[in-house]
């Protein structure tokens, strides 16, 4: 594996984990109270994105588990359609796809 492409998957564990740390002890509906909260977890899940675009082609291919498209689709929907966030979609990505995501590539950077 490319030693960039080490740094931008320890960019979206660190971003991943960051998230779900946000996300503690907290519920759905604390989004609709919370402005903080959505702008942190907004924050965090593009920044996962956004280092996933910049891993490379080789990488993604052994890495073909992690749904990379669906991961930069995330990113580009957050960036560009700000105004209209669906919290649900953002909650249901922060506690339900992270966590798998987060399972699999922590032993990927760690065994480099």
């Amino acid at each position: 594996m490319l030693g960039e492409d080490r740094v931008r998957l320890r960019h979206m564990i660190d971003a991943m984990e960051a998230a779900l740390r946000f996300a503690a002890g907290r519920t759905r509906s604390d989004l609709d109270r919370d402005e903080m909260l959505v702008f942190a977890l907004a924050r965090a899940v593009e920044i996962v994105g956004e280092a996933a675009t910049k891993v490379s082609e080789e990488t993604r291919s052994q890495l073909s588990q992690v749904p990379w498209s669906t991961i930069v689709g995330m990113r580009n929907r957050l960036i560009h359609a700000y105004f209209d966030i669906d919290l649900n979609i953002l909650w249901n990505t922060v506690t339900k796809a992270l966590p798998p995501l987060l399972a699999d590539l922590r032993p990927v950077v760690l065994a480099g």
